[in-house]
């Protein structure tokens, strides 16, 4: 763990930590999805990084571990058109507050960590950790679940519309991929209130 507040989260009393995160923020199409993570003092840590960091490979067969040895987890999408409803901030705030009721309903949680500078209105002491998916395992291991969740749901929607290219870019706002929508148009995922700037990959929300 890096120097910080959270250097040393054993020697602070948390009580039982849930870590939350999301995947699918900046995507154009796509859900939005968190995942939310308590794990055993015996869990491998050594087996957990920064989804970013690691290979999808490696975040699959993590990601299996986690499911098989966490105390509890859960991992909650929420979908394009929720997005549009009401902006990817709030989308993803839910997804992560869903995620994180879902572990409390199999076990008691006394602090909520979540990846970034803002936390969801849950009922329990909640902080917000800039780079915290670098620096406690908890959030590690609830990004590893959230990216290989929505991973799983867009290789889904390659199959369905597979002349997205979803498989490759995810929903991202690549070159190929703002091209297929300027070429066919939106495809039935596309989060509509994100347009696409011609003169870089940076998606506009509203």
């Amino acid at each position: 763990m890096e120097n910080g507040l959270f250097e040393n989260l054993a020697e602070t009393d948390y009580g039982i930590i849930c870590g939350a995160d999301e995947a699918g923020r900046g995507p154009l199409a796509g859900p939005v999805t968190a995942g939310a993570v308590v794990l055993p003092e015996d869990f491998p840590f050594q087996i957990l990084d920064d989804s970013k960091r690691m290979t999808e490979k490696e975040r699959d067969e993590a990601a299996a571990i986690i499911k098989e040895k966490a105390v509890a987890w859960a991992v909650v999408s929420i979908s394009h058109v929720i997005i549009d409803r009401i902006n990817i901030l709030q989308a993803s705030m839910l997804a992560m507050k869903k995620a994180y009721e879902k572990v409390a309903a199999r076990v008691a949680v006394d602090t909520l960590l979540v990846d970034g500078n803002r936390c969801p209105d849950v009922p329990i002491g909640c902080h917000a950790i800039v780079k915290g998916d670098q620096k406690v395992p908890e959030i590690m291991a609830a990004s590893i679940l959230a990216k290989t969740e929505r991973d799983r749901i867009m290789y889904l929607a390659d199959r369905k519309w597979p002349q997205y290219g979803y498989s490759k870019h995810k929903g991202y706002p690549t070159k190929e991929h703002r091209e297929l929508i300027a070429e066919l148009g939106p495809s039935p995922i596309e989060r509509l209130t994100f347009t696409v700037k011609k003169e870089d990959d940076t998606p506009s929300l509203f």
